[in-house]
């Protein structure tokens, strides 16, 4: 089955209002910045977003923060973005923080057709505030539950028309997971082939988990921190 769709725009249609959203990436690497910049301008709002990260500023999800257009996140790790901790501290913006083993595990999980786990991560913190505890090998475990979402965005390096993704170096973090456990999942690709081009041995998310697929018109592909070497 071909699932090529023509352009971010098409790729992008169905995204309402309200919605929850799971978005690849770890930092701004893997990140789906084309389907991030279509959803700014279409304007969608209340957004519920599950990301590891919020962007920066003016790129990746800063952009929808900037516009308002996020009313919660999900996240492990947002220290990189002004905007995110402005509003997370006036009480615009609903946080849910969690340690990033979970966040991954909680969105495989939501994939994999596991609707719960124990882990003994956050035990201890806030994170476990009025979850189930329950001992394993003498150590206290918290019952986290998995996430789901109405669309899954992510961005692979090579794709092919049926829908199999292969992802590069970093970006195979939480694009996979990702694009398993989105009602349906949206796949922005560098590299767009006939399908039988990828080596089956090669590829990270096999086709059945992805409806939408089209190449990217351009990646910008920031970096948050950039340390050089002196001369």
């Amino acid at each position: 089955m071909n699932k090529v769709i023509k352009n971010v725009t098409e790729a992008v249609q169905g995204i309402e209002d309200n919605m929850t959203l799971m978005l690849g990436g770890f930092g701004l690497c893997g990140i789906p910045e084309n389907s991030i910049a279509a959803l700014v301008k279409m304007n969608v709002t209340g957004l519920t977003c599950i990301s590891n990260n919020a962007g920066v500023d003016d790129f990746g999800l800063g952009l929808l923060l900037q516009n308002k257009q996020i009313k919660k996140m999900i996240s492990s790790y947002v220290g990189e973005n002004d905007e995110f901790e402005r509003q997370m501290l006036s009480g615009e913006l609903e946080v849910d923080l969690i340690p990033q083993g979970s966040l991954a595990e909680r969105c495989r999980a939501g994939g994999a057709g596991i609707p719960a786990f124990f882990t003994p991560a956050g035990y201890g913190t806030e994170v476990a505030e009025g979850k189930e505890v329950r001992v394993f090998n003498g150590k206290p475990h918290i019952l986290e539950s998995a996430l789901h979402a109405d669309f899954a965005i992510v961005k692979a390096w090579k794709g092919d028309t049926d829908g199999n993704l292969v992802f590069k170096a970093t970006a195979r973090n939480f694009n996979p997971m990702m694009a398993m456990a989105g009602k349906i999942t949206i796949a922005e690709v560098e590299e767009l082939l006939p399908a039988g081009e990828l080596n089956p041995n090669e590829i990270h998310t096999p086709g059945i988990f992805v409806q939408r697929i089209f190449k990217g018109e351009k990646f910008e592909k920031r970096i948050e921190q950039r340390t050089t070497r002196t001369k």
